[in-house]
């Protein structure tokens, strides 16, 4: 079998055949991602291939250590040649690793190469890319959008963000893809961080309005929701190591705000209290705008603290959490549907133990519109093969999985498209496996209704 064919992961004919009639023409909605809005509005082009992999990737950035790359060829100052030259070098290492194949795919489907990277192979792979880009629109970006008939972008924007780049792309010729910020509050809601003070002047300049008490957040809050509303967002998301639940009174929160404005550190449980009411505020106000509810889980974030010193966060060093979520996360979404103010939500967990209780603790809140509560796709350490499947085994034992809203790169990469493909090929080859073994029916109707669903249509109709 050549390497990564045409059938690449597509273990029968069953799969092969969804594959390639259903899933493979589908259009993207990449509903959550890192992509930069001023490179879209730009139209940028990108110097060399280096760049186009290595900068911002800590997925690469890890590998690259643990082949002993020194840090200068990963996030230092050596010239981009040599930095690709130490990722071919890494390249034979990683058989096993998802990287492997994304670069691979990369490689076919941005420059038409089909040979395997390593470092015999790096010099006319380097002279064939960089000819490429220079001279091909398509690595353009919108080039980009085109070739992968990406229908839709959504990107992660703070509260302070004037969406200046968002409004920019608006008024451009090119209307398509459809470039959707979300709303990401994390430094809003982080109360026991050391900047967060500063971050909150920061806000209230960003609205031209002071920030006193919690009722003025509420209000500036409430402008910028609308703000990014007009501007076409749909969607929230959050990163949270797990959900707080920790009731106190709006007058206590108050207090507990107005001293962290004063730079008074809270206490833990007043930092969780503050927490759960800016959230609960959060929730009820994307329900009443029917917008989704992202909330990412189980990070743990700068383990190595030395190399956060040396050169920062989002470097490479973070892994998977480890915490108790049923509790806090059953007690925080029936206080919504108390209130009829639960909006629809997608739950992402780095830890897969966490499957099973967000999966069926959300079936306990479905309702109202087809597949509400979600499961969201295996996500950062987790959205290889075997993530993958058991994401989709798990969500298809507790709920639907033909409600499934697919795929999302989050990713800060332009060349980071064919991870949906990907996608489309393991949950092909999951299909198909079960036709063929008997445990569902060979009706190809009805399973290529449900690729192309899962592939597109689903997240096209829930983020409407």
């Amino acid at each position: 079998m050549k390497f990564m064919d045409k059938d690449f992961l597509l273990t029968n004919k069953t799969a092969q055949k969804l594959y390639h009639e259903a899933a493979s023409e589908e259009p993207i909605f990449d509903y959550h991602c890192h992509l930069i809005p001023k490179e879209i509005a730009d139209n940028r082009r990108f110097p060399d291939l280096a760049y186009m992999w290595l900068a911002g990737d800590h997925y690469k950035w890890r590998a690259m250590r643990a082949n002993g790359i020194a840090e200068q060829l990963i996030t230092g100052d050596a010239e981009p040649y040599d930095k690709f030259l130490a990722w071919a070098e890494t390249m034979p290492r990683l058989l096993g690793n998802p990287l492997y194949h994304w670069t691979h795919l990369e490689l076919q489907r941005y420059f038409g190469i089909d040979e395997a990277l390593n470092q015999a192979s790096a010099p006319a792979i380097w002279k064939t890319a960089q000819e490429k880009l220079q001279k091909d629109e398509s690595l353009s970006v919108y080039g980009i959008f085109k070739r992968f008939k990406v229908y839709a972008v959504g990107t992660t924007d703070d509260p302070a963000d004037s969406l200046e780049y968002h409004e920019k792309i608006a008024g451009q010729k090119e209307k398509t893809p459809k470039i959707l910020p979300s709303f990401r509050p994390d430094k809003a809601l982080n109360i026991d961080k050391p900047e967060f003070p500063n971050y909150i002047v920061q806000l209230g300049k960003a609205a031209g309005q002071n920030i006193n008490n919690l009722e003025d957040l509420g209000t500036l809050l409430k402008a910028r929701l609308d703000l990014f509303d007009r501007r076409g967002c749909r969607a929230a998301d959050h990163g949270l190591v797990t959900i707080p639940f920790e009731n106190r009174t709006e007058e206590e929160v108050n207090l507990i705000f107005v001293k962290a404005l004063s730079g008074e550190a809270p206490k833990s449980l007043e930092a969780e209290a503050y927490k759960t009411f800016l959230l609960r505020f959060l929730a009820e106000e994307y329900c009443r705008r029917g917008w989704v509810m992202q909330i990412h889980l189980a990070a743990i974030r700068n383990v190595n603290r030395r190399m956060l010193k040396s050169i920062g966060p989002d470097t490479g060093y973070d892994g998977v959490h480890d915490l108790d979520i049923a509790g806090p996360l059953a007690a925080f979404f029936d206080s919504l549907e108390s209130q009829d103010a639960l909006p629809k939500t997608i739950l992402y967990s780095l830890n897969p133990k966490d499957y099973y209780p967000l999966s069926t603790i959300m079936g306990g809140f479905q309702g109202g519109f087809p597949g509400k509560m979600q499961l969201g796709s295996a996500w950062w350490f987790l959205d290889h093969r075997d993530g993958m499947e058991e994401q989709m085994r798990i969500l298809g034992n507790s709920g639907l999985l033909s409600r499934f809203v697919g795929m999302l790169t989050d990713s800060r990469s332009f060349l980071s498209y064919p991870r949906h493909e990907y996608f489309r090929r393991i949950l092909c080859n999951l299909l198909g496996v079960w036709a063929e073994a008997g445990e569902i029916p060979q009706d190809f109707a009805l399973l290529s209704g449900m690729v192309r669903d899962i592939s597109f249509r689903n997240a096209e109709r829930y983020f409407k």
